[in-house]
């Protein structure tokens, strides 16, 4: 047996692709078989070695101050907040958007904020659902669960990859994870019954009209905007993967979950969950979500700026701060139309009855006002 000694008689900067000398010894072992003499004579040899050039950064990239010890606020993100209605709703113009979205969530974390985050789908799984409609005479059909599962994939990634490059250009990194999330609801909800949910794009009334006859649709005007398509949104009654999201959070990891209101799942007949044709409603799901992660503090970002009395009408009046009494009053007189504003009023208050201490409802622009109260509507429990 022979071994080889390898030993390096000069070198100079790897980097600058310099050579190396090097020597081989070959000599016997300790059996004391003998070596040929050509083989104990040393080898030279040289190498190039080249390294990959360093990139220099503008700033050193480094972690965000340490979270805080008090629970993380939650974020909802409006669907709507991520599309620019002014703008053909291509994946590019949707990254641009939610680049500029996600810009004042990144300097709450550079301040050292926990955050958990949620969003909305309406207009991006109605754009999917309109892609199957197109094209099922070419290729299969995909379920509505499905088109969410994808809707959350799409969007999730949209979210923490413009998020992780707004930290890095604040020379910060941090753990960012989007989670596909499934949440139950119960199979006899009477919401299949009565569709209340807005996806998809904004239809004038005339193809408004013509819709149901065409495609099956139940359509309904939404907040003076237009008509959109309205699907099922059964309550939220359990989030599947919550211990995972739990331990995420517990390690301060940024959690995407629950994205456009989780994927509905109910139990079957033989108990277990299988998918179902519907939309959880986000904040609905973010409420439950928050009080299950002990949250004490809600943010849901929306296309307006704030809570209005007669929205709908010149005599609009802006709202700053209200208590839960006289939101539930409002509501009562219709204050909050179903599909559009009804549920974050509804989410907000079951959010705050089980232990939550605030939700500001404000512009995606405003969240930083909104978080030191310059801006918004901050709700309280009377």
């Amino acid at each position: 047996m022979q071994v080889a000694h390898l030993a390096a008689s000069s070198a100079t900067d790897a980097a600058s692709g310099s050579d190396i000398r090097l020597t081989i010894r070959q000599s016997a072992c300790h059996s004391g078989r003998k070596v040929h003499p050509a083989m104990s004579d040393p080898v030279h040899f040289r190498v190039t070695v080249r390294r990959a050039p360093v990139v220099a950064t503008a700033a050193r990239i480094t972690r965000p101050a340490t979270p805080r010890l008090h629970p993380p606020t939650l974020i909802a993100m409006g669907g709507n907040s991520l599309i620019d209605p002014a703008q053909a709703p291509t994946v590019a113009s949707q990254f641009a958007v939610t680049a500029r979205a996600v810009m004042p969530i990144a300097e709450l974390v550079a301040r050292g904020e926990h955050l958990v985050l949620t969003h909305g789908n309406g207009p991006q799984v109605g754009f999917m659902q309109l892609r199957v409609e197109l094209s099922k005479t070419a290729i299969h059909e995909v379920p509505l669960d499905s088109l969410v599962a994808d809707s959350q994939g799409a969007i999730g990634y949209m979210i923490q990859r413009d998020l992780r490059e707004a930290l890095e250009c604040r020379g910060l990194r941090a753990e960012i994870a989007t989670l596909v999330t499934e949440v139950e609801v119960l199979a006899d909800d009477e919401a299949f019954a009565h569709p209340t949910k807005p996806i998809g794009k904004f239809y004038s009334a005339i193809e408004a009209a013509t819709l149901p006859s065409e495609r099956g649709w139940q359509m309904v005007e939404d907040a003076g905007r237009g008509w959109r398509r309205v699907v099922a949104s059964p309550t939220p009654h359990a989030i599947v993967q919550i211990d995972t999201i739990r331990r995420l959070v517990d390690a301060g990891v940024i959690v995407v979950a629950c994205g456009g209101g989780g994927i509905p799942v109910a139990r079957g007949c033989d108990d277990h969950l299988i998918g179902v044709e519907a939309v959880v409603d986000k904040d609905h799901a973010s409420a439950l979500l928050a009080s299950e992660l002990g949250v004490t503090r809600m943010i849901i970002t929306t296309g307006i700026d704030a809570l209005y009395r007669d929205y709908s009408t010149p005599q609009r009046a802006r709202i700053t701060s209200i208590g839960t009494r006289e939101l539930r009053r409002m509501a009562a007189t219709g204050q909050f139309p179903p599909g559009s504003m009804g549920p974050k009023i509804e989410a907000a208050v079951r959010f705050l009855e089980c232990g939550g201490e605030e939700v500001v409802i404000c512009h995606p622009d405003a969240l930083i006002d909104a978080w030191e109260g310059r801006a918004g509507t901050t709700i309280r429990k009377d």
